[in-house]
């Protein structure tokens, strides 16, 4: 992972107010792991086999899914090669894949509030973690894809919290949970390849290093926003 040498106080002015934009429409957006109340009824009303469908659904929650976007974002921040992103995306679907599947059948459900608090604390770790916090402070560097995996299962657990709560029909339950997982995968990619379209400009330009630290500050204080948005949320419901 690379490291700051310089911290300066100003910095990568546009890409602050990019994220912060995003932290801003999560918000109105109830964070990125509700489902739209049109989305909800056509879950309630339908049974059976209904793999495309479930893929949409799967693809359109990612692509919405701005808490994602600002995770995906750090994650890939100081990753260059296709082969480390491809086993990025690789860990985090399997870990909500997972987690997600278990908890629909197991019907084990989870406070959403406390689980996108969770998700919003993986955006500061990552956030610090492209800082050189981790370094600076205990030492050492943690493991990144371990932390990938992780929120994976966080997010998976989020979703399957609203699931539950729709009552989807058991039938079919397995095979659309899993063309769910596929529509999860493919927005992933779909917005892993606008992140890095931008990000591959950024980088060419001599300004990356000078504006990374302050759009990892930025970052970090979205994290902390979708934090405090979720456990009041938490609190006051």
């Amino acid at each position: 992972m690379k490291m700051f040498k310089n911290y300066p106080a100003g910095s990568g002015l546009v890409w602050c107010l990019v994220l912060l934009a995003l932290v801003l429409v999560s918000a109105v957006e109830a964070l990125a792991h509700g489902v739209t109340a049109g989305d909800k009824g056509y879950i309630q009303e339908i049974s059976g086999v209904m793999t495309l469908p479930f893929i949409y659904l799967g693809a359109k929650h990612m692509v919405t899914g701005y808490d994602h976007i600002l995770f995906l974002f750090g994650v890939i921040f100081f990753l260059y090669r296709l082969k480390d992103i491809g086993i990025y995306v690789t860990l985090f679907a399997v870990g909500h894949s997972v987690t997600l599947i278990t908890g629909v059948l197991m019907d084990v459900s989870v406070s959403a509030y406390l689980i996108d608090a969770i998700i919003g604390l993986s955006i500061v770790y990552k956030a610090l973690d492209n800082m050189g916090a981790y370094q600076r402070w205990f030492g050492f560097q943690p493991n990144a894809k371990l932390a990938t995996l992780v929120f994976g299962l966080f997010h998976g657990f989020g979703l399957a919290t609203k699931i539950l709560e729709y009552n989807v029909s058991a039938e079919g339950l397995v095979t659309n949970l899993v063309a769910f997982n596929v529509g999860v995968e493919l927005g992933q990619l779909m917005a892993l390849g606008l992140i890095l379209i931008a990000m591959g400009y950024w980088r060419r330009t001599k300004g990356f290093m000078r504006h990374a630290y302050g759009a990892n500050v930025l970052l970090m204080t979205g994290g902390f926003l979708l934090v405090g948005y979720q456990l009041t949320g938490y609190f006051v419901s």
